[in-house]
């Protein structure tokens, strides 16, 4: 390559690179501290165990769904490059500007705080320390990745690697040593009206998602017309697995009513109980690899969507954003921005709760690019395509029906909160206007 050329993103992630990016930023903590509320809201033992497994297939017709979308369109940026192409630059820019204004900055300071907690808790240390151990998290993950990409897809795939570790022991464990019926137990330490079976596969739903954050390096991956496609099937039915068979195990183990008491710390209790107190230290260990491999894949894709924003000059300092390092061809301003407002967020605001705002305008984007895939068919009759939703119309339609459960739910359940989220999407109208008028 010339010295006076521009650089461009690497094309170098393989396979197991783009599925150890689907399972990393999928499991986080959500499987080891959600089995209580799961149960709670189900009401029993069955219901739970259905509940898990029927929002890893709803996660999983999304997938295939966004496999035929992505597999046309292999470009840095994901759902926004999505939205551009199938609806118009307007109706991109503000999938994209959600997701970088707020959504991703957020997501990332939310586990990252959580991690600090943990941390503080592992090492016996203050809790002054909660907030500089997260941060601190935060920018060495950022500087990994501001090398050249294959280390950071490298560190993806030891730590998903490490966080499969504590979930194989639950299961085998759970499996073969409990002596507990994993169906049929209902709750009677607490009342049905608790929550609903709908709330369940709900929070379910949540713990499965981020899988779609892989298609934010389209640009990056080898031959993503076939790999892209593999890597987010293939990732999610893995979770799906892992998820109901982590479920089975510990319902196989404790009794109903005595996770009902546990609640977050039933996986703490599932370790201590079947290795020894060493068993929970390292649980812990499991899960703090398991929380910095989630974080490590979500600095890894997030500013691909500002770079691929400001590459379009639709973000101010679209010049400085869109920036490649000629060394390592990374993003490397795009990715200390979003380290900096991650960081921001972990000192003055509450990024759980911001992230949770947006829930309701991401599932907006998602409906709306399930659709896509009927209006590309029609647009592109006859055309051949790298990859077909198996199923179709039925797959993407279950696709939708679950993306609206969730938009109706997030109503229901928080309307101020979906009124500020679109509030936050809405500031994003006059710069949209501000940077198209720049250009015209």
């Amino acid at each position: 390559m010339p010295t006076n050329s521009e650089p461009t993103l690497n094309r170098s992630l393989g396979f197991w690179s783009a599925l150890s990016l689907v399972v990393g930023t999928v499991i986080g903590s959500g499987i080891f501290f959600k089995q209580s509320s799961v149960l709670d809201s189900a009401g029993s033992t069955s219901n739970a165990l259905l509940a898990w497994l029927l929002g890893g297939l709803i996660t999983l017709t999304a997938g295939l769904t966004i496999a035929e979308v992505g597999a046309q369109m292999p470009h840095t940026g994901g759902l926004y490059v999505y939205m551009e192409e199938i609806y118009g630059k307007f109706w991109g820019f503000l999938s994209g500007w959600m997701q970088v204004a707020v959504y991703g900055p957020a997501i990332i300071a939310s586990i990252a705080a959580y991690l600090g907690i943990l941390l503080v808790g592992f090492f016996n240390l203050s809790n002054g320390w909660q907030a500089p151990l997260a941060i601190g998290v935060i920018i060495l993950i950022g500087i990994l990745n501001m090398f050249e990409n294959r280390w950071g897809a490298a560190f993806q795939i030891v730590t998903t690697l490490g966080k499969l570790l504590p979930i194989a022991a639950i299961i085998i464990f759970g499996l073969f040593y409990g002596n507990q019926n994993a169906f049929g137990q209902t709750l009677h330490t607490v009342s049905q009206s608790t929550g609903s079976f709908g709330v369940a596969v709900l929070a379910t739903l949540f713990a499965y998602d981020g899988w779609i954050l892989v298609a934010n390096l389209g640009g990056e991956i080898k031959n993503p017309q076939k790999l892209l496609p593999q890597a987010i099937i293939l990732g999610i039915s893995l979770v799906l697995v892992a998820y109901t068979l982590v479920t089975y195990g510990i319902l196989h183990f404790i009794p109903a009513d005595t996770i009902h008491k546990l609640g977050q710390q039933t996986t703490v209790y599932f370790a201590n109980a079947a290795f020894g107190t060493i068993g929970g230290r390292l649980l812990n260990i499991g899960i703090i690899v398991s929380m910095v491999g989630c974080l490590n894949g979500k600095i890894m894709t997030f500013p691909r969507i500002v770079y691929a924003m400001a590459e379009r000059h639709q973000l101010p300092f679209s010049k400085q954003l869109s920036y490649l390092n000629r060394k390592s061809h990374e993003p490397i301003v795009a990715t200390s921005v979003i380290i900096v407002y991650a960081s921001i967020m972990i000192l003055f605001f509450n990024p759980d709760r911001l992230s949770d705002l947006c829930i309701f305008t991401v599932y907006c984007f998602y409906v709306a690019t399930f659709i896509g895939v009927f209006l590309l068919r029609k647009r592109h009759a006859g055309d051949s395509r790298p990859f077909s939703t198996p199923g179709f119309p039925i797959t993407p339609l279950i696709a939708i029906l679950g993306a609206l459960f969730v938009i109706i739910s997030e109503i229901g359940s928080d309307l101020p909160g979906v009124l500020l989220s679109l509030v936050i999407v809405m500031i994003g109208i006059p710069v949209y206007y501000y940077k198209k008028r720049q250009l015209s």
